[in-house]
């Protein structure tokens, strides 16, 4: 199948954010272009949101958000050959960023705002790329924990040739997180990728990672302990910082012709050592503590965690605020190898699925029908975005549908301690609620079955029932509207 061709909405999209001389940087995450602009007010939002192959517009995190669904990588290569390759390198729009950011007079309350939005950014640019890898990693440790199931005859030996290479492939993302997440947040702070993965695989090292818990140096009373950094995430990110202010202060009096070399030796050992030695331990042990202590709350709150977080936590994708989630999963996986609070969130995205499924079924609108069953699939792949911009928001009651279906399965999941060991959520997700270490123990799979069926029969009855009819009109300020000089 031939490709299609996206440039005419390439093209449109850029003039409707002010056109090329209003655009500072691009990135994109699963489902949206996230553009960070000069002048806001420039932006046509009325116009986008009008555009074929444009499901909605948010602002949010000091970025200007055009949803586009599944299609946004493509979408994005046609914007980014639009306006040209350098709005996709930040390095080389930083200057022009950090002059619009000096031009702004902030309150003290609008720096912490502004602060806050930089720290949310980083940590999206930092995870969104590596999320869809986390996912299928987590899915395919899960598929080998039920090939090594006694009660299925142990297909695979855990001691098999064949079990260490997939098991490998499958805990290498997590493995190696820190080098990830360093190259990635590097390319957000505008240092130097390569470096700060260097000084994430410096903390991996299997020397190092050996002396997990021995001291790296003691200073009278003072002991400095070697901390495992293996599937860490927050102390990179201040690496990442680490290396782009050593690096601009290091060139700044090196001479020229001894950057190539010196440069890095200087930079990387001086990050290297810092985090070793001050910063990660400091981190490591704060993640720590923030894992335990949400999994501490969800346990004593149970059914209440449960309610409420199912209940809202769609919400917070419709502000694209959920990015600030992921690295908490991921640091709650990579701390205690399980996460509570993820199993409450896989049944909000099985629950929207089947709210958008039930309109699907229902409708007779042949557009909104094939509409519909994209985003029921999407959602129930782990990506709910194409179901709630294309469909849910659109027809509030389906939304509220979906809701109601989250928080009764999120009830469900609270009241039973549904656990998850990967990253992966909704129904593809099953595998993930298997314990890679204990694969015989079949009580969480149970607990992610009765959740998730309750997630599913709730907002699909609630829809069919109340949420959605043929006769229903798109909701106001919600739908995509007419284009401009159409006649209704």
């Amino acid at each position: 199948m031939a490709q299609k061709d996206y440039s005419q909405l390439a093209k449109a999209i850029v003039a409707g954010v002010g056109g090329k001389g209003n655009i500072d940087s691009l990135i994109h995450c699963i489902t949206r272009l996230r553009f960070y602009l000069k002048d806001e007010s420039l932006v046509q939002t009325e116009t986008i949101k009008a555009l074929d192959g444009v499901i909605s517009v948010q602002q949010s995190s000091g970025q200007y958000q055009v949803v586009i669904g599944n299609q946004v990588t493509a979408v994005y290569d046609a914007v980014i050959a639009e306006i040209g390759v350098e709005f996709a390198d930040e390095e080389l729009t930083s200057e022009t960023v950090a002059q619009t950011t000096k031009q702004q007079n902030l309150t003290p309350w609008g720096h912490v705002k502004a602060g806050f939005s930089q720290l949310l950014g980083v940590i999206t640019g930092a995870m969104s790329p590596i999320v869809g890898m986390l996912a299928a990693s987590g899915i395919l440790k899960g598929v080998l924990a039920i090939l090594t199931m006694p009660q299925l005859g142990e297909i695979v030996s855990p001691k098999s040739e064949i079990f260490i290479v997939v098991n490998a492939i499958g805990d290498g993302v997590f493995y190696f997180l820190p080098v990830l997440v360093g190259f990635t947040a590097a390319k957000k702070l505008k240092g130097d990728p390569v470096m700060t993965a260097v000084v994430g695989a410096i903390l991996v090292h299997p020397s190092l990672v050996a002396m997990n818990g021995k001291s790296l140096l003691t200073m009278g009373s003072l002991n400095f302990p070697m901390v495992n950094y293996t599937y860490s995430i927050f102390p990179m990110i201040l690496a990442a910082w680490l290396v782009a202010r050593l690096t601009k202060w290091v060139k700044s009096w090196l001479p020229g012709y001894l950057q190539i070399i010196f440069t890095p030796l200087i930079v990387i050992t001086i990050t290297a050592a810092i985090t070793l030695y001050l910063t990660g331990p400091i981190i490591t042990w704060l993640s720590t503590g923030l894992a335990f202590g949400i999994q501490w709350l969800l346990l004593k709150s149970g059914w209440l965690s449960g309610l409420l977080i199912g209940g809202f936590y769609q919400v917070l994708v419709i502000f694209g605020l959920h990015w600030g989630i992921l690295p908490l999963l991921a640091n709650d996986i990579a701390a205690t190898g399980h996460s509570y609070l993820n199993a409450i969130l896989s049944t909000t995205m099985v629950a929207q699925g089947a709210a958008v499924l039930a309109v699907a079924i229902k409708t007779r609108k042949t557009e909104l029908k094939e509409l519909s069953f994209g985003g029921a699939i999407s959602a129930f792949c782990g990506v709910t975005e194409p179901a709630i911009y294309g469909v849910n928001l659109k027809f509030k009651r389906v939304f509220i549908s979906g809701l109601l279906g989250s928080a009764a399965g999120g009830f469900v999941s609270g009241l039973l301690h549904g656990n998850m060991f990967g990253f992966a959520g909704s129904w593809i997700g099953f595998a993930s609620f298997l314990d890679p270490k204990n694969p015989s123990d079949l009580s969480n799979l149970w607990v992610f079955l009765i959740a998730s069926t309750v997630a599913t029969v709730v907002p699909f009855i609630v829809t069919y029932v109340w949420g959605y009819n043929d006769q229903m009109q798109a909701g106001d300020g919600l739908a995509k509207p007419k284009k401009p000089g159409t006649v209704k």
